[in-house]
């Protein structure tokens, strides 16, 4: 590692060794030029943010309660935004969820964190989507999990992949952990999961005996279509676990999430929470809960999918528009989310084609970094929630011509 002293280098952990710097993170650096127009960051646009209302809830808090909602809190959460959160997930999801069920976490990543941490150990496999949320591949390899990649098609995660992985596995005498999935949605693809593949993957972890881990973080943001249930209320044997955050449905300045898990699970989570960060912010907490006590959260969630249904339109209205017919190029329509998901003809390179994209004052995310095996070079994430209409339209424009430019020289176009 660079500009580590060897004796310190000498003193470091395997496991410290393995961390590296999120691909997105650093690509986002180079966005930051003046002119450009970004569809790479995972943003949710921020002209959204209720911060006249937090601005009032915060002073209320601090007025009421500030002696306990600057203090420590429980591991498990304040009781008041469970109970909530049991009442929320019966009334949108249909799900009887108990309080015991529920922990509140530091935003979604803590929860891949902590449930990768009471199930892997070096070594153990996992399967987990080709492509996949690049926060989950970081979560697992910091663990250093074996990962086993299953394809995505637009019904999402093949669940015949996920059959052959579990009997060549079996057959091996190797335990595969849990299955890995963002069923709404996903991040980077868009796609969601049918309902026929959720049946049949759960069927599979009963019948192999492992956990299915559902990463939910987009799906309130539907756009169009029927939504589909979600593993936790097709379960009947306590296999399918589910994660929650308020970064995408309030703002991800609350650090907030949740899981939703078996009560026996959820005291393995809650002690593995507690030497990370003895307690998710009581003050964040509260904030949250009085937002939602004050039945602010519905009509902040309608708001946003009426904004970000009109801007996805606009994107896929402007990819039909200005990319070239006939060369091969292919892209998702999501039902809602965030992310719509590019894929090139084979022998084009994301990657090459990126510093050529930010000298044209556009970017995207290259779809190898969702890849942990590195492959999908052909591919590219593009996010429509944070730039505005304008920029949309401008943005594929700049792309669309790039691409043209790039197939002219290939003669493919």
């Amino acid at each position: 590692m660079k500009n580590i002293p060897d004796v310190l280098q000498d003193l470091l952990s395997l496991t410290s060794k393995g961390l590296v710097r999120s691909e997105i993170r650093e690509l986002l650096k180079l966005t930051r030029q003046p002119g450009i127009i970004s569809f790479a960051g995972g943003l949710p646009y921020s002209g959204l943010f209720p911060i006249e209302e937090i601005k009032d809830i915060i002073h209320s808090i601090l007025d009421k309660e500030g002696e306990i909602a600057l203090q420590y809190g429980p591991t498990e959460g304040d009781s008041r935004l469970i109970e909530f959160l049991a009442g929320w997930m019966k009334e949108t999801e249909g799900v009887d969820v108990s309080e015991d069920n529920i922990l509140v976490v530091s935003g979604a990543q803590q929860a891949l964190d902590l449930i990768g941490k009471i199930f892997i150990d070096p070594g153990d496999p996992l399967i987990i989507g080709l492509p996949s949320y690049l926060g989950a591949i970081q979560a697992f390899k910091s663990i250093r999990a074996n990962m086993v990649g299953a394809r995505l098609d637009k019904q999402g995660i093949n669940v015949e992949t996920v059959e052959d992985i579990l009997r060549t596995y079996t057959a091996k005498a190797q335990k595969i952990k849990f299955v890995y999935v963002v069923p709404d949605f996903q991040n980077p693809s868009g796609v969601t999961l049918s309902l026929e593949r959720r049946e049949r993957l759960l069927q599979l972890c009963y019948e192999y005996g492992i956990v299915l881990v559902e990463d939910t973080p987009y799906r309130d943001l539907r756009f169009e279509g029927e939504p589909v249930p979600m593993f936790r209320s097709l379960d009947e044997k306590g296999y399918a676990f589910s994660i929650h955050t308020f970064s995408k449905l309030l703002f991800p300045g609350t650090r907030l999430g949740w899981i939703v898990a078996d009560k026996s699970i959820q005291e393995k989570l809650t002690m593995a929470k507690q030497p990370t960060d003895l307690c998710t912010s009581p003050l964040n907490q509260s904030i949250v809960y009085e937002f939602c006590r004050r039945g602010l959260l519905k009509t902040h969630i309608s708001n946003i999918v009426e904004l970000y249904k009109k801007k996805r339109d606009i994107m896929i209205n402007a990819l039909e528009e200005y990319m070239p017919e006939g060369s091969g190029i292919d892209w998702t329509h999501p039902e809602g989310g965030l992310f719509l998901w590019i894929t090139l003809p084979e022998n084009m390179d994301a990657g090459e084609l990126f510093p050529k994209a930010v000298e044209k004052k556009v970017a995207y995310v290259v779809g190898s970094a969702f890849h942990f095996d590195r492959s999908g070079h052909n591919t590219m994430r593009l996010n429509f929630s944070y730039p505005s209409e304008e920029q949309i339209d401008e943005g594929i424009k700049r792309l669309a011509n790039l691409i043209k430019q790039e197939l002219s020289q290939t003669s493919l176009f």
